[in-house]
């Protein structure tokens, strides 16, 4: 320890010396190791931590899996099937979030709500500060009007009473009874980032069919049971379920997946890419810093060679080195990762990039003893990748030659400099991978802002109003509102067109199979299947959508009129490649689910262009769009439970200007809270923010790459024209002109940055394929990328070896003669 303590001190006292060099290294070690704290931070909130529910490893999430990939949406058939499986699960709980108005009170306040089964508190360990949960009684049709609250709604709307357990409150127009406080503890946000304050039953018919899919099913393994066990079991029953309900499945099989493994599915692959770009960051830093310590140590010799003369052994000389390099390491991981975590939260606070578990613009994104133990990690392995290498070349010279040479002379050639050759070449071929594939990003951002989504976002306004209670249960009230807001809509100054529908493109809907009536079937129950979407009259007008084949929907499409549907493009070319489907009629949903036992025929009235509804980077998939006023009251109750209305306009100019007076509008006409309201630009850019947030990270690390490569690149060839000062000024006595010491310089160093950029290139085309499926609209072997990143980088090389190599055509050859 005092040997340490010895080291320590007078490593801070050599680098108060050199305040340009420890400047200089601290700079870029912060930039490495902050950037890669940066990302583990979001790599550990998102898939590291375990979920915050008691014994989370074996919490499952059930769902159904094909050749096309996994699914876990569940159905009220699926759930009971489901939670039979006794013998590997229990506890199992269906769940789903969305809205309710709490109309108690002067003003009518929209909640978020959550619909759950009766062991869903069980399942996820919620602790309850009053009352209880859901009986099993209540968690059967007509089980009661019950309702547990959050403590937080309990405290900001009810004044924390601790009387209100067994209270009536209005939801939705109807009185609820609440039974429970659910513990402010209990984190929801990792389930939905949409947080609950309001939980209702779902109260599930024991012998329901349904085959509707709009929520989730979780349970928890059996003790002793492992997730491979209760997969081969649930993959056993599927073929009793597939004997029960021959319509409710062709090839699929039920699995389950782990809760955290369910939660990140989809972001796994992304993240690991940042964790690798950034690594790379880190290793250019690390070269970086590695060459400074290079050419630092040459001044140092006879220091070093002093100390080893007076009895420090190899050893010990290496030992004080690398506590050099580990403290700059140190100084700049606690710069970097303070910088760091400010950068990521000010990043995610902008664009979140849909990402799961992080919270409310990144609020679960931080440091915890993870973070520190990775950030304490990486500072070691950092401090000593870039001080073994000078430290072990310092360590190893020669002890008689040293003493004998004088301060200024040090012979030095691109062979006696090898280490800090390859060492640039390093950084340069990892710039060149990182610059690719930033710019492989770029294009993908650019070529989604590119894309005709088939609808025209320019002055379009969305809001969005929960119509869950008795008051909405049937059809026609909905369709009496409806007619009422929009007729208020239409008289505001500066909206010009308006309607209402379940879905806005881009934010989700749902999927209904069809049969086409009159045509045989060949495999399976139906012919097909496709979104499915309720509009009133005015729908494709707000949005510009193309009637391309006959009519849209008018105010003759009543519930007493003939049913109709209007179909896209996609779905007519793909079930209908020969023929045409104007006049033809589809039956949706047919025996799916109860809710749609009164759905009837439908007459296909018109073809409209083909609409980008799930994603901007997707094909337009088959899609049904019907009359509000015509959907069975059955399937309509259900729908305006699971999906709030949306009421979407055109203005003249900034939606946002008639915001509010609309909103005061539809108040008025509905007496109901408005949520959402989002201009539809917005919801294109929210579509698309995971593009985004990786080009961005991926921008700012191919940038820094090409900063640090530069910097190596202007170091080494410095380095080298300060130690071949004598050479040159040799050559120059001798009759060389300035032109051709600076040819000599330049093709010396643009030797070693071309070694770099193709071996930069041949990695990055090895590696591209790798994010090809982040990528829309452009190959991952993009000619223009692979032409112009290299391009980029040799100019860059160029302008920092020029620097060096005008400075030595200044030399006077007199001077360096003298020196020698």
């Amino acid at each position: 320890m005092q040997s340490f303590l010895q080291d320590l001190k007078h490593s801070l006292r050599m680098f108060w010396k050199s305040k340009g060099f420890t400047f200089a290294a601290v700079a870029a070690l912060a930039l490495g190791i902050g950037s890669n704290t940066a990302i583990f931070s979001v790599v550990n909130a998102v898939l590291l931590k375990p979920p915050p529910f008691p014994d989370s490893d074996r919490i499952i999430l059930l769902g159904v899996s094909s050749q096309e990939g996994k699914n876990t949406a569940g159905s009220p058939a699926k759930f009971l099937h489901w939670r039979e499986q006794k013998d590997v699960l229990e506890s199992a709980a269906a769940f789903r979030t969305g809205v309710v108005n709490l109309t108690s009170g002067e003003v009518p306040e929209q909640l978020r709500s959550a619909q759950v089964s009766g062991d869903y508190f069980k399942l996820f360990g919620a602790q309850l500060v009053a009352g209880r949960s859901f009986s099993k009684e209540e968690d059967l049709p007509k089980g009661g009007n019950v309702v547990l609250i959050t403590e937080g709604l309990w405290a900001r709307r009810f004044g924390s009473d601790p009387q209100l357990v067994g209270k009536t409150i209005q939801l939705g127009g109807e009185a609820q009874t609440v039974i429970g406080i659910v513990s402010k503890n209990f984190n929801f946000s990792d389930l939905s980032s949409r947080v609950p304050e309001v939980f209702s039953p779902f109260q599930f018919d024991p012998n329901s069919v349904d085959q509707g899919h709009y929520f989730s099913v979780g349970a928890r393994l059996l003790p002793g049971v492992s997730l491979a066990q209760a997969n081969a079991r649930l993959e056993a029953s599927t073929a009793v379920f597939r004997q029960k309900f021959p319509m409710a499945l062709r090839n699929e099989k039920f699995y389950a997946d782990s809760l955290r493994e369910a939660l990140t599915a989809n972001v796994r692959s992304s993240l690991l890419v940042l964790v690798c770009a950034v690594g790379m960051v880190l290793l250019i830093a690390c070269a970086n810093i590695a060459n400074l310590m290079l050419a630092r140590a040459i001044g140092r010799k006879r220091e070093i060679a002093i100390r080893a003369a007076i009895g420090a052994g190899r050893g010990r000389l290496i030992r004080q080195l690398l506590t050099e390099s580990v403290l700059l390491a140190a100084v700049g991981a606690i710069f970097g990762s303070v910088l760091g975590l400010i950068g990521i939260r000010m990043l995610l606070s902008v664009n979140t990039a849909n990402l799961p578990r992080i919270g409310v613009d990144g609020a679960l994104v931080g440091a915890d003893w993870r973070v520190l133990t990775f950030t304490i990690g990486i500072t070691l392995l950092t401090g000593v990748l870039f001080g073994l290498i000078p430290a072990l070349q310092s360590s190893r010279a020669d002890l008689s030659t040293t003493l004998k040479e004088g301060g200024g002379r040090s012979g030095s050639s691109f062979r006696q400099n090898k280490a800090r050759t390859f060492l640039v070449v390093t950084e340069v071929a990892l710039a060149v991978v990182l610059l690719v594939g930033s710019a492989l990003l770029i294009r993908t951002s650019l070529a989604l802002g590119d894309v005709k989504p088939g609808y025209d976002a320019t002055n379009v306004l969305t809001m969005r109003m929960s119509l869950s209670g008795q008051r909405f249960v049937k059809t026609q009230a909905v369709e009496q509102l409806v007619r009422d807001g929009l007729d208020r809509l239409r008289a505001v100054p500066g909206v010009t067109l308006a309607s209402a529908t379940c879905c806005v493109p881009l934010e989700g809907g749902y999927g209904l199979p069809f049969l086409i009536v009159g045509r045989p079937l060949d495999k399976g129950p139906f012919h097909g299947g496709g979104s499915w979407k309720t509009i009133s009259p005015g729908y494709f007008d707000v949005f510009k959508i193309p009637v391309v084949r006959g009519r849209s929907f008018d105010e003759r499409d009543t519930a007493a009129a003939l049913p109709v549907v209007v179909i896209n493009q996609a779905m007519a070319r793909q079930f209908w490649p020969k023929g045409d489907p104007l006049g033809e009629t589809i039956w949706i949903g047919k025996g799916i689910m109860s809710e749609l036992a009164t759905e009837q025929p439908r007459q296909i009235v018109g073809i409209i262009g083909d609409v980008r509804d799930g994603a901007l980077n997707q094909k337009p998939e088959p899609a049904m769009y019907v009359p509000n006023a015509q959907v069975p009251d059955a399937l309509n109750a259900l729908n305006v439970r699971l999906t709030p209305l949306a009421w979407v306009m055109r203005t003249t100019g900034d939606p946002i200007r008639v915001s509010q007076a609309v909103q005061e509008q539809l108040r008025q006409a509905s007496g109901l809270p408005i949520s959402d309201v989002r201009t539809m630009d917005e919801v294109v850019s929210r579509s698309t923010s995971r593009q985004r947030f990786n080009m961005l990270l991926m921008t700012i690390f191919g940038c820094a790459a090409l900063l640090l490569a530069a910097i190596g690149v202007y170091g080494l060839m410095a380095y080298s024209v300060q130690q071949r000062t004598q050479e040159i000024g040799i050559r120059m006595a001798l009759g060389a002109d300035t032109g051709s010491v600076r040819k000599m310089v330049v093709l010396q160093g643009m030797r070693f940055v071309g070694i770099g950029v193709i071996l930069g290139t041949g990695i990055a085309l090895s590696l591209a394929k790798l994010i090809a499926n982040f990528l829309y609209g452009v190959e991952p072997y993009d000619v223009m990328v692979f032409s112009v990143v290299p391009t980029l980088l040799a100019l860059t090389a160029f302008i920092a070896v020029l620097i060096p190599a005008m400075r030595a055509t200044r030399i006077d050859p007199l001077q360096a003669l003298r020196n020698e």
